[in-house]
Order: C-alpha cells, then sequence, then structure tokens
C-alpha cells in the first residue's frame, strides 16, 4: 500500500466523506477533518482521533470557539491494510467511529454497533 502518498490519501479520505448519509454530516457544528500522518507517540495503533467536546456535553458554545477535529491518521490505515478495499472500509469505519464521538457516543457502544 505504499502507492498512497498524502495528496491520494487525503482524496480517499475525502471520497469516503461524501458517501456518509446526509444525515450523519449534516449535523457536525464546527468540526474540521484532518490527515496526518501518524498520531503524535509515532505509533500504528491509532487509526484516528476526535479532538473537541462532544455535542451532549455541551453547555454554552457559541462564536469564537475553535473547530472541533477529526483527524485520520494515513500511515496506521496502510499499515492495517493490503487493499484499496480494505483500506477504503477502514476509512469509512474510522470517519464514523470519530464522528459517533462528536455525538457523544462512547466506544463500548460503538464497538456493540459494529463501529469500532
Amino acid at each position: 500500500m505504499d502507492e498512497w502518498d498524502a495528496t491520494a490519501f487525503e482524496e480517499l479520505v475525502t471520497d469516503e466523506l461524501d458517501r456518509l448519509p446526509d444525515d450523519m454530516i449534516d449535523g457536525l457544528d464546527n468540526v474540521v477533518f484532518v490527515v496526518e500522518d501518524r498520531p503524535e507517540d509515532g505509533s500504528l495503533d491509532l487509526l484516528g482521533l476526535y479532538e473537541g467536546i462532544a455535542l451532549t456535553e455541551r453547555d454554552i458554545y457559541g462564536v469564537g470557539e475553535l473547530p472541533d477535529r477529526i483527524i485520520v491518521y494515513r500511515e496506521p490505515h496502510l499499515a492495517a491494510c493490503t487493499t484499496e478495499s480494505e483500506l477504503r472500509d477502514e476509512v469509512h469505519t474510522t470517519l464514523v467511529h470519530e464522528i459517533g464521538h462528536f455525538y457523544g457516543i462512547d466506544d463500548d457502544r460503538l464497538h456493540e454497533l459494529g463501529w469500532a
């Protein structure tokens, strides 16, 4: 899977975002999607990360807030997948998982739903 440079991988992530249901995406407020090579610790264990305050935990949230971030890590995905189809499926699952965190769904529930 070495042929997936940063630009190609970002395009794949964008394609998978476009495939998500509108009702999942329409509720996202002040969220940016970012692709990074790997987590800060350099590991290949983490595929994605949600940084922000879940919708269910927001009290007062208004103008001037920095956007929440959903990070998709390129190198861990490439290490975990051997085909483009696997890569697309894994990126899709990662996006749904991290968006789930935005909506306040914890890891245990995401696992129960098959999105972990």
